[in-house]
């Protein structure tokens, strides 16, 4: 089963795999990072790490059990309790829940670890795929997204950290409620 786990510097040769083997995939429906991106991916692998230590950025991937990576899911530009959402799952696990079983995760992580409160994503219109990803994760359409000169939308999802908070006997169910207040 895959897991989802926070990007650290042992994972960079598989994330490298991953963005080469899935290039041409990725670019049919995103822009494509282009040669300079993996000309230069360990300097830019290494500023992503610096920036994740930073806490302005928190880096996810996806692994398989045979340590491959099968997607990155990444919450960018924290601040004020909101963050942006952008992921990415490779050609061969589309279709089967994967991305979105994965964002699902992610939000809660966005809520749990980091107080997050708000979390948004932009997509292209051409990408149908990260849309229903998107909404089957709980986000909702908020408006139009200009993506490297392409027409989107943004889609937003309200986190709601929910306090504990003990059943009291009125919150039972009624035969409950009345064989507690028969035993007082």
């Amino acid at each position: 089963m895959p897991i989802l786990k926070p990007l650290h510097a042992g994972h960079a040769t598989a994330v490298l795999a991953f963005e080469l083997a899935n290039r041409s995939y990725f670019a049919a429906s995103v822009p494509d990072r282009g040669d300079d991106f993996f000309d230069r991916f360990a300097d830019r692998y290494n500023a992503l790490l610096a920036e994740q230590e930073a806490g302005t950025c928190a880096f996810h991937v996806l692994v398989a059990e045979d340590g491959s990576v099968l997607g990155r899911f990444n919450l960018v530009d924290i601040e004020d309790h909101t963050a942006e959402v952008g992921y990415r799952v490779a050609q061969h696990v589309v279709g089967r829940g994967v991305a979105t079983a994965a964002v699902r995760e992610l939000c809660q992580l966005a809520a749990a670890r980091h107080g997050l409160r708000t979390l948004r994503a932009a997509t292209a219109r051409r990408n149908a795929a990260s849309q229903k990803v998107l909404a089957k994760a709980g986000f909702v359409p908020v408006g139009p997204a200009q993506l490297d000169g392409e027409q989107g939308t943004w889609y937003q999802r309200d986190l709601v950290i929910q306090p504990y908070s003990p059943m009291l006997p009125e919150d039972r169910p009624r035969e409950e409620a009345e064989v507690t207040a028969d035993h007082r």
